[in-house]
């Protein structure tokens, strides 16, 4: 090989994001997910008290679709440097803007509307866009504790 070129350096070009799930899911398929959810959000990065709210937001807004948005969802996660996201969407018939707007933790004897809540609770930003078409909701949470989601803990 004496007339071979020496070798250039690869040019490594960074990947903005790293899918890790995109599985459309209905009620027989939300325990499998919740796992698989678990473990690729530990392989991102998070860890302990962060994973596992990370683990129950999701779970809460896949229960939600299944239950309000239809039966059925589509789940996407992926991971961003320092982040792991959630995406659930539905094909409900959207929240109402008096849902999305109330903040006030439900009253303890109240069985319902804990999901969005508990949802935004648990990570540190949560977004949704929703109409008669159904609701997409994205749950974003750092791998390493944030100062609002360290104080959340501290007053439990």
């Amino acid at each position: 090989m004496r007339n071979a070129q020496p070798r250039r350096p690869r040019t490594v070009v960074p990947i903005e994001h790293a899918l890790l799930i995109a599985d459309a899911f209905d009620q027989a398929q939300v325990t499998e997910l919740r796992h698989s959810v678990a473990s690729h959000a530990r392989s991102a990065g998070l860890r302990d008290d962060r994973l596992d709210d990370f683990v129950l937001a999701v779970n809460e807004l896949i229960t939600n679709a299944v239950r309000h948005g239809g039966g059925q969802g589509w789940l996407r996660l992926w991971q961003e440097p320092g982040l792991v996201l959630c995406e659930v969407s539905d094909h409900g018939t959207g929240i109402s803007l008096q849902r999305l707007e109330d903040r006030d933790r439900p009253a303890p004897d109240v069985a319902g509307g804990w999901g969005l809540w508990l949802a935004r609770e648990l990570t540190d930003a949560m977004e949704v866009e929703t109409g008669s078409a159904g609701t997409t909701v994205r749950l974003i949470s750092a791998t390493v504790p944030t100062e609002q989601h360290i104080g959340r803990h501290r007053q439990e």
